[in-house]
């Protein structure tokens, strides 16, 4: 029974011990994200800033692609998965001076958000919705 007992506790102490590490990694991954670059805004500023600037030139289409787009992504994840690649969309959009935000922008800008981890998923995922993004390809290597 005592030998039970102490193999039961250090088994929730290795599993709480894992949880707080896996949980503390994703914290500090958002601290990051908080600190100002040598611009003096944070990434997150910018994501914001681009989401607000472009927020004029989505269309109901544009919208409608970037949630077939973000579709993948779970469920908890989405939303932030969305506003991050909205941003680049919208920076995609400002930089070319577009008038509205094409499916070209988004492609792009999805191809641009996605980290280099990523991009075997984001190929099939594509090519299974049937999604052109040849003009992009360069930007996958």
């Amino acid at each position: 029974m005592n030998s039970w007992f102490m193999w039961f506790i250090l088994f929730w102490v290795f599993v709480l011990i894992s949880f707080m590490s896996i949980g503390g990694y994703f914290m500090f991954r958002k601290f990051f994200k908080v600190l100002p670059m040598a611009d003096g805004k944070s990434k997150l500023d910018w994501q914001n800033y681009y989401v607000e600037s472009s927020r004029h030139l989505w269309t109901d289409e544009a919208k409608a692609f970037l949630d077939v787009l973000v579709d993948p992504v779970p469920a908890p994840f989405r939303d932030i998965a969305r506003h991050s690649i909205a941003a680049k969309i919208g920076q995609v959009a400002l930089e070319s001076k577009a008038d509205s935000i094409t499916e070209q922008h988004c492609i792009e800008g999805y191809i641009l958000a996605t980290p280099k981890r990523d991009y075997k998923s984001l190929i099939s995922y594509l090519d299974k919705k049937q999604i052109d993004y040849s003009a992009f390809k360069h930007l996958l290597q």
